[in-house]
Parts: structure tokens; sequence; C-alpha cells
């Protein structure tokens, strides 16, 4: 299982990129936990300078905009 966590304040980009993660995941058939964080506090201290930003497993690997589906999927499945 992967933990999946959505760096942002909860605008639309941030929801876009939440159902992108559940479609990739669904797409390639592995289990995640998505965790929203929304504290500004919190995402700064992950260190996502623009939003949305995703971290993979405790590892940041997205920030700013929506991602590309094929980086996402290659995220999911490494």
């Amino acid at each position: 299982m992967k933990i999946v966590k959505i760096y942002g304040p909860g605008c639309k980009r941030c929801d876009a990129t939440e159902q992108m993660v559940k479609g990739a995941a669904s797409d390639l058939a592995i289990d995640v936990t998505i965790e929203k964080i929304t504290d500004p506090r919190e995402i700064a201290m992950a260190g996502v300078m623009s939003t949305p930003g995703i971290a993979v497993d405790g590892t940041l690997v997205h920030a700013g905009g929506l991602p590309d589906k094929s980086k996402l999927e290659g995220w999911l499945s490494a």
C-alpha cells in the first residue's frame, strides 16, 4: 500500500490532483491511502513551495500544477 499526501489549501487543482491519484491507482490496481494536508505550516515544512504538492511514501515527488498522468503512474508503481 502506498501512502500519498496531497499538499494544498483545498483548491480545485488540489481536488483534481486527488481524483487523478485515485484514477491512476485504480488503473494500476494499487492500494493507496490519500491524506490531504491543508495546513499552511505543514505544507511549508514539507518543502512544498507551490501547490498542489504530492508525496508518495514520504518522498515529495511533485509541486505546482497538475501532475502529468504518466509521471503519476510512475511514482505510484515505483
